[in-house]
């Protein structure tokens, strides 16, 4: 198995360091980005890595928080996240961060350390691999899960920070998926249906009237409640469409907490 690993962090020499050697040394796929929380979240959605890698240096409490985009992904086991850092920023990211898991490696960094932990690591998404491909044929009862289950919000954005923040908003009370584009989109939709989507209106390529249109014209999908994301500058361009797409309705950007919950209540009880 090959593992993906995404390295990041403020510390370059150290980063690039570990780059080299693990594609030198291990044979695995790097994929790296800047230390920022637009640029982690843009490339976990895009390559869904294993392993992140994080070289800490002369951190502050606002660049320690931009990793909790990862808390999700830590949270259900689909990546590990291992942690670089000296004694001083190994505090401050203990201090600060909200992540349930992470690993520490301290400076200078220990190969042979790195080594045990990614074939650690690699045994385990081996064994979770096998797991899944042997799994015993079983019945579920939809209609039990129904009743209990969380209700699953595909969010339809190309803006970044937009992204966040309604999965932040929304993860408290619902299972969010976001994705950049209606491509994306659509790419989800083949291997899931949502309760609700919230897409945007305006978005390079297919915007969302597009998408919704499409949507409607595939088979299990026609029914599958919308709702428009639009800025105050769009607004009366997006009501106007409502009498021809027949949408559940739009929500105005940036909206409240408690005014965006209360719009899905609306459409999904």
């Amino acid at each position: 198995m090959t593992l993906k690993v995404l390295i990041t962090g403020k510390n370059r020499k150290v980063a690039g360091d570990i780059s080299e050697r693990l594609e030198k040394d291990r044979g695995y796929f790097i994929v790296k980005c800047n230390p920022n929380k637009n640029a982690v979240f843009d490339i976990m959605l895009a390559e869904l890595p294993k392993v992140v890698i994080i070289c800490l240096g002369d951190e502050t409490e606002d660049t320690v928080k931009a990793y909790d985009v990862l808390r999700e992904a830590t949270l259900k086991g689909l990546c590990v996240t291992i942690v670089i850092a000296n004694e001083e920023d190994e505090k401050l990211f203990m201090k600060y961060s909200d992540l349930s898991k992470v690993y520490f490696l301290s400076r200078p960094v220990s190969l042979f350390a790195l080594y045990e932990k990614m074939t650690e690591i690699e045994s385990r998404f081996a064994e979770k691999m096998d797991e899944e491909m042997n799994t015993l044929k079983e019945f579920v009862n939809e209609d039990a899960q129904n009743r209990h289950r969380r209700k699953h919000v595909l969010v339809v954005d190309d803006d970044t920070e937009q992204l966040i923040h309604i999965k932040e908003q929304l993860e408290e009370f619902y299972d969010v998926t976001p994705v950049k584009s209606g491509d994306a989109a659509f790419k989800f939709l083949k291997k899931k249906k949502p309760d609700i989507i919230l897409l945007d209106y305006l978005m390079p390529n297919k915007d969302g009237p597009m998408v919704l249109k499409e949507l409607r014209t595939m088979e299990g999908f026609d029914d599958l409640p919308v709702m428009f994301l639009t800025g105050i500058s769009e607004k009366h361009i997006v009501i106007q469409t409502l009498t021809e797409l027949m949408p559940q309705g739009y929500i105005v950007k940036p909206a409240k907490k408690s005014e965006l919950v209360a719009k899905i209540i609306d459409v999904l009880g």
